[in-house]
């Protein structure tokens, strides 16, 4: 090999070895860069979020003591904790060099296949606004909807939480509750209780009555205005029914019906009154 091919090898060489060194270097300046980028970004969202939950507890702290509906401030404790979230994202994207403006062109042409996947959620977030608005239910109402029941824990943007009465929690959607029929149980003050009582055919109806009222008028929780109601209601087939229908506190409904219903029972058998059973008459036929 001659000097002269052996000095154009070595420059040969001596210029790779500078371009893999000018590589490395880029490399290097984008991993330090990118680091950068990525360690700021975990700053943000970690103050981000100490943040958040700064700000959350002191906007609750200010609706409690403005004594706001216990509805509005589940629900708009709900909606600045989203939007607070999405703020948050937003910054730690610009943070790892994505360009918010290009962000929001990106968001802008999918919105409407966005908007098509988050309908019922927005239809939900309409019906949170028309719940708070006209206020069908509060917190702490105990209300029936959906073929559900139970006391409501929480009015968010998209659910309402219902406690059952087995402590079960159920999220109903806001816009179902909004469309649908609502049953609310805690509205009124005052509810009225019925029982339907058989008693055997052949007793005196003006004695049962007369204990019935007896049994009545001994529990002070049931309200002597709208008066108590007693009627003879039917002749069954194997009995004879009592109607009785009395009003009581909202909060007392229960505790009254299956009070009353064990009083009933013990009174009437001490007066001798009898409740029926099932009896099937049979007639033979003659030869």
């Amino acid at each position: 090999m001659t000097l002269q091919n052996l000095l154009a090898t070595a420059q040969t060489t001596t210029e790779n070895v500078d371009k893999v060194q000018q590589l490395l270097q880029k490399l290097l300046d984008w991993g330090i860069s990118a680091g950068g980028h990525i360690i700021g970004a975990l700053l943000i969202f970690i103050i981000g979020r100490f943040l958040i939950k700064i700000l959350n507890k002191m906007l609750a702290r200010i609706l409690i003591r403005r004594h706001v509906d216990a509805g509005i401030q589940s629900f708009t404790k709900s909606l600045v904790n989203i939007l607070l979230t999405i703020l948050l994202i937003v910054a730690i994207i610009n943070k790892l060099g994505v360009e918010t403006t290009s962000f929001a062109a990106l968001l802008a042409s999918a919105g409407v296949a966005v908007g098509m996947a988050l309908s019922g959620n927005l239809q939900n977030f309409a019906g949170g606004l028309i719940i708070l608005l006209f206020r069908p239910y509060k917190v702490g109402d105990w209300i029936e909807s959906q073929d559900e029941s139970g006391t409501v824990r929480e009015i968010q943007i998209f659910h309402t939480i219902l406690t059952t009465a087995d402590n079960k929690v159920v999220y109903i959607p806001n816009g179902a509750l909004s469309s649908g029929t609502i049953v609310n149980y805690s509205r009124e003050d005052t509810r009225r209780v019925d029982w339907i009582i058989g008693v055997e055919y052949g007793e005196n109806f003006d004695k049962v009555e007369a204990v019935t009222r007896r049994v009545i008028a001994a529990d002070s929780r049931i309200l002597d205005k709208p008066a108590p109601f007693i009627a003879l209601h039917a002749l069954d087939a194997s009995s004879v029914n009592i109607a009785i229908r009395v009003w009581v506190k909202s909060k007392d409904y229960w505790d009254v019906y299956f009070d009353i219903n064990k009083t009933i029972y013990a009174v009437y058998n001490e007066e001798g009154i009898g409740f029926p059973f099932p009896q099937l008459t049979v007639h033979q036929a003659k030869d």
